[in-house]
């Protein structure tokens, strides 16, 4: 492939140099801003050299050219247009505009949670390797390893206390990455995560049991009374105070002298937004997160396998519009509380939407006799299998419709299947075949049909509908 040649005919597809606005890569695709899409000649740019699908997301136009390839391409577009040091948090501040008010929130959502995700699955496979290690039954009858194995204990305990730590300081990591997405100083940010998980105040796990006996501890000021109570793995209360934090702190270096900002402005902005924290903000988002939380739960074991199915018909959706990164906010808190949730039921049922997406594309490969297609679409099936679904999804599925239809569907029928054995996972990871380590042990076989199933049900559905289609064309060749 002659990177230089492809990336001077991409540009010129593309309207030129003056026409793009931003230029950056992630690891598959390359990711642009441009002034006047009308510009763009999208149907001669899907024809190009190595080119193996384009989309539009969020105000971006991104074409997949696929891992290693795309870096080539990049680094030859960058010298053509002078833009080698911009990042996709460029490209997508770029975009901003064409977004709406809800793509706009969901953007700002994944902006926070994208650069903790590594500490939550880190956590959370952690999570998962301790399980394994002490679910009984799981492979030895009637006992865990550690039962039969207790010079595992230690082990075991440590690990436990690995796993926990990003949980139990989620706050200080939200609080951090939350300030600096609002535009405030991200460590005033943590050092107020630290004030909401400070050891003197009451666990926050242990805020219902006190509430019920009565003996949550209070600071009594002026004859105020105000809970001292902990946001240990508190998502929504966090996230409202770093936004208070990061806007009273924006807001008094505009008035403070310039000789006394370094001075007042961290201490009235910690202090100011630490005394709303704990008299409004805290108890208010906090009921509103137990709210959501028991709502879903609710939802989801009320409308049963009807609900779950919905739900997997609609993930695939989800993730074209971005909307997908929100559901990290709600899956963390079922996690924090998965003693009374007993896990996450979001993660299975994105596992099932991103196993038939892979099948869907799988199919196609061994339909298809374009050599193109074929080499986009067995590489990109296998990658959504391990929880990776934008190349099949945006490079072969949804351009060709049908394998799309196909793969939400057996999404649904797989979810719904999961669903009515209540399959939930109590740790975040890839969602596809790995994901089996961090589903609830008594539950794997359970994750292992249903991935069965919604591989199956979408290769078999994607070559149905696929004979339908080619026997569609050749009818309106012939007339």
């Amino acid at each position: 492939m002659n990177y230089p040649v492809v990336a001077k005919e991409l540009l010129t597809l593309l309207g030129g140099k003056s026409n793009i606005t931003a230029l950056a890569h992630c690891a598959t695709r390359l990711r642009l801003a441009v002034a006047d899409e009308q510009k763009i000649d999208e149907q001669t740019i899907e024809e190009l050299d190595g080119v193996k699908g384009q989309f539009k997301v969020a105000g971006q136009y991104q074409i997949i050219f696929g891992s290693g390839i795309v870096n080539q391409v990049y680094a030859e577009l960058a010298k053509l247009t002078g833009m080698s040091e911009m990042s996709t948090n460029d490209v997508a501040s770029a975009g901003i505009e064409k977004q709406n008010v809800v793509q706009r929130a969901v953007k700002g959502l994944s902006d926070i949670f994208v650069p903790i995700i590594p500490a939550i699955v880190a956590g959370g496979l952690l999570m998962g390797i301790y399980n394994v290690l002490t679910a009984q039954g799981l492979f030895i009858d009637g006992q865990s390893l550690i039962d039969a194995n207790p010079e595992l204990m230690d082990l075991a305990n440590m690990i436990n206390t690995f796993a926990n730590a990003p949980f139990v300081f989620l706050p200080i990591l939200l609080a951090f990455s939350a300030t600096k997405k609002f535009g405030g100083n991200p460590y005033l940010g943590a050092a107020l995560g630290m004030i909401m998980v400070h050891p003197e105040l009451l666990n926050g796990w242990g805020f219902g049991s006190a509430s019920i006996t009565g003996n949550i501890p209070m600071w009594n000021i002026f004859g105020f009374e105000i809970q001292k109570v902990g946001y240990q793995g508190s998502v929504l209360p966090v996230l409202v105070s770093a936004f208070i934090l990061a806007k009273l702190e924006l807001g008094l270096r505009k008035i403070i002298p310039s000789v006394l900002d370094n001075l007042l402005t961290p201490l009235f902005a910690l202090f100011i937004t630490g005394l709303l924290t704990f008299t409004v903000v805290g108890p208010f988002t906090r009921d509103i997160g137990f709210f959501l939380g028991d709502g879903l739960n609710w939802l989801y074991h009320t409308a049963g396998f009807i609900g779950g199915g919905v739900l997997g018909f609609l993930y695939a959706p989800f993730v074209i519009t971005g909307m997908h990164h929100s559901f990290i906010a709600i899956e963390t808190q079922l996690l924090v509380d998965i003693a009374k949730t007993g896990g996450t039921f979001i993660f299975p049922i994105a596992a099932m939407a991103n196993i038939s997406q892979g099948a869907a594309a799988l199919a196609v490969g061994f339909m298809s006799k374009d050599k193109k297609m074929k080499g986009i679409a067995i590489p990109s099936g296998v990658t959504a299998l391990l929880g990776i679904t934008e190349p099949a999804m945006f490079g072969v599925n949804l351009k060709l419709r049908y394998p799309f239809i196909a793969a939400i569907c057996a999404a649904g029928v797989s979810s719904a299947f999961i669903t009515m054995f209540n399959v939930k996972a109590q740790a975040l990871g890839a969602a596809g075949l790995p994901g089996i380590i961090s589903i609830t042990p008594d539950k794997i076989g359970y994750y292992i049909v249903g991935m069965v199933i919604s591989f199956l049900t979408a290769f078999i559905l994607t070559i149905v509908f696929g004979i339908r289609e080619r026997a569609k064309t050749s009818k309106q060749a012939i007339a």
